[in-house]
């Protein structure tokens, strides 16, 4: 595919090359951050805080995403450090980067005595836009590849770029596991947009998107093709399946609480 979308060339100074992943995550990050204030603005609520917890919650997922793929393979990447760097040009553990990102918002909406539901409710449609749209990114880039395939929709990679950077096969055809989980990631995006038009109870949003992922995760899943991300259970299920499943029980759970008659309705704060 295109994995360097271009690069600009400075004379003696060398170039500066420009990745098409690097991009769409950029592009993905400031389209979720314009739809999570949007509603914040509709909800009352401070917007200029939104702003900060979306950059906040942008490193710390990038963090905590690198951590854990790096964590998952140690031997791998002390064996061979260049790896980190490149690794650095392509996708971690979402789950990773997800876990960190909560905590640290959980902190930062804490500290500002902004209403916990409420933005948590708000967040969820911007993360499923923005994965959709990174996932796009990966697409292009060759990284979150799927398994050998025969079917009519397989892609097949030949970049050499995309293979250094990401390790794709090439020239095999592929599951396009990054078209799947874009798929997958906009029909949540659809459903939580329908969720925030009606009233709902504070926190609803934010749980049924984890659920849906967490389903929706388990199963493209079983289509990827990159082992590096750690597998268990006799390389029956990835570190993603794995922690999948308690998410979506823990979800599920959840719902089932916010159903009881006394949930209150979400929050608002002052208007910014």
């Amino acid at each position: 595919m295109y994995p360097v979308l271009f690069t600009l060339r400075l004379g003696s100074a060398g170039g500066f090359t420009v990745g098409t992943y690097g991009l769409f995550y950029a592009v993905g990050f400031l389209l979720a951050l314009r739809l999570a204030v949007g509603y914040a603005r509709r909800d009352g609520i401070e917007t200029a805080r939104v702003v900060d917890l979306g950059i906040v919650t942008l490193l710390a997922g990038f963090v905590g995403a690198k951590l854990t793929l790096y964590l998952l393979e140690p031997g791998v990447y002390l064996a061979h450090p260049m790896e980190m760097v490149r690794s650095l040009r392509s996708a971690g553990v979402f789950y990773g980067g997800f876990v960190l990102a909560a905590l640290a918002a959980l902190l930062y909406v804490r500290r500002h005595r902004l209403p916990v539901g409420a933005v948590a409710d708000l967040t969820a449609p911007a993360v499923a836009l923005g994965q959709g749209i990174g996932r796009l990114g990966c697409f292009m880039a060759g990284c979150c590849y799927g398994k050998a395939c025969d079917l009519p929709w397989a892609v097949t990679f030949t970049d050499p770029e995309a293979y250094r950077l990401t390790g794709v096969v090439l020239g095999v055809p592929l599951h396009p596991t990054q078209l799947y989980h874009a798929l997958a990631d906009f029909l949540v995006l659809g459903v939580l947009v329908a969720m925030m038009r009606r009233r709902h109870v504070a926190g609803q949003v934010f749980w049924t998107y984890v659920l849906l992922h967490a389903v929706l995760r388990f199963t493209v899943e079983f289509y990827r093709g990159d082992a590096a991300r750690g597998m268990w259970l006799g390389d029956r299920l990835s570190t993603s399946q794995l922690i999948a499943v308690p998410a979506a029980l823990l979800a599920a759970a959840m719902l089932l609480r916010l159903r009881r008659p006394h949930a209150a309705p979400p929050a608002a704060t002052r208007r910014n």
